[in-house]
This record gives C-alpha cells, sequence and structure tokens, in this order.
C-alpha cells in the first residue's frame, strides 16, 4: 500500500461524518433545535480524526517529506491551498465550540453561528478531500522511491499507535484540572 492509502481510507470516514453532519444542520434549518451534545461529538471527530490524526499525518509526514523535493509550480500551489485549509477547518471548529458554548450558556443567538459554521464546515470538506484525492496525493507519490513510500506508510502506522494515547493522555489531565479546580 502507498501511504496515501490510508489517507484516502480516512476520507471516506471523514465523508460519512459529514454527511451525518449535513443531515444535523438541515433538520436544524429546518426549525428543529441545536444539540449542543451533537456540536460536542462532531467536533470531537473533527478535531481528534479530521485534524490530529488525517491533517497530522499529511502536514507531519506527506508535507513534510515533500519539502526537499522539486514539485510542480501546481503541485506547490495546490500543497500551499491544503495548508491554508486545514488552518481554516481548525478556526472554524474553534469559532463552532465558542458558539456551542455560548448557545448553552443561554445565548440564543449563537445557534446561527452554530449553524454557519457547522454549514461551512460540510460544504467544505467534499471539496478539500476532492483536491487532495484526485488532484495532489497521486502525482505527488512520483516524487518518492518504494522504500521513501514504505518508510511513510510505517512511519503513519506509528503516528496512528500514538494518537489513542496523546489523546486520552489529553482528556485524564483536563479531568484533573476541573478536579482540582472543584477542590
Amino acid at each position: 500500500m502507498m501511504p496515501i492509502g490510508p489517507l484516502m481510507i480516512e476520507h471516506r470516514l471523514i465523508e460519512k461524518m459529514i454527511e451525518v453532519m449535513r443531515t444535523q444542520l438541515l433538520r436544524w434549518e429546518r426549525g428543529g433545535q441545536v444539540d449542543p451534545l451533537f456540536i460536542d461529538m462532531a467536533v470531537d471527530f473533527i478535531r481528534t480524526y479530521a485534524d490530529r490524526c488525517h491533517h497530522g499525518k499529511e502536514e507531519g509526514i506527506l508535507f513534510r517529506d515533500l519539502e526537499g523535493k522539486p514539485l510542480s509550480g501546481e503541485q506547490k500551489s495546490i500543497m500551499e491551498e491544503l495548508l491554508e485549509d486545514h488552518r481554516w477547518a481548525r478556526e472554524t471548529t474553534a469559532k463552532l465550540v465558542k458558539a456551542n458554548e455560548d448557545y448553552r450558556h443561554g445565548n440564543a443567538k449563537a445557534s446561527s453561528t452554530i449553524l454557519e459554521c457547522v454549514k461551512a464546515l460540510v460544504d467544505f470538506y467534499p471539496k478539500h478531500i476532492e483536491k487532495e484525492d484526485r488532484h495532489f496525493f497521486i502525482p505527488v507519490m512520483d516524487y518518492f522511491s518504494k522504500e521513501q513510500k514504505d518508510a511513510m506508510l510505517e512511519e503513519e502506522n506509528e503516528f496512528d499507535k500514538n494518537l489513542i494515547h496523546e489523546k486520552y493522555k489529553d482528556v485524564v489531565e483536563k479531568a484533573r484540572e476541573l478536579d482540582m479546580g472543584g477542590a
């Protein structure tokens, strides 16, 4: 398997979650009440799976290894766009978190910001994924030898092994901070 294989497989799961978010968005737009718990779950998925796991491998492994390669102008441009896309997704997700907190604290107007952020994310991810899958991942594999591809794939596997431990170390640390604050 090439190192883009796991990334493309991850795209399929991200697409499924985006469809669930799109369905929720349509319900809310038709007059349903925003569900802060759903937003929490969606944010956790986006931050942990889509960003930390998926974008983490793209930026920390694939893009890093492409840095020293003689990319074409078009491929350099697409990589810069992808990095900007990742920053935008992080900022939009942070805005969604803030709006959800405001909504929980009684600010009913924050629901419009929640809808705006969810809509932006569900519109963004399919286009972003298509850009990676169809216009970037496959062409840039030509810059790597079989050995380099194998090494990247192994590094991706190691990255994934450590991710769950990082996530739940953070969960425990946050729980301890809350516990200390209540003592």
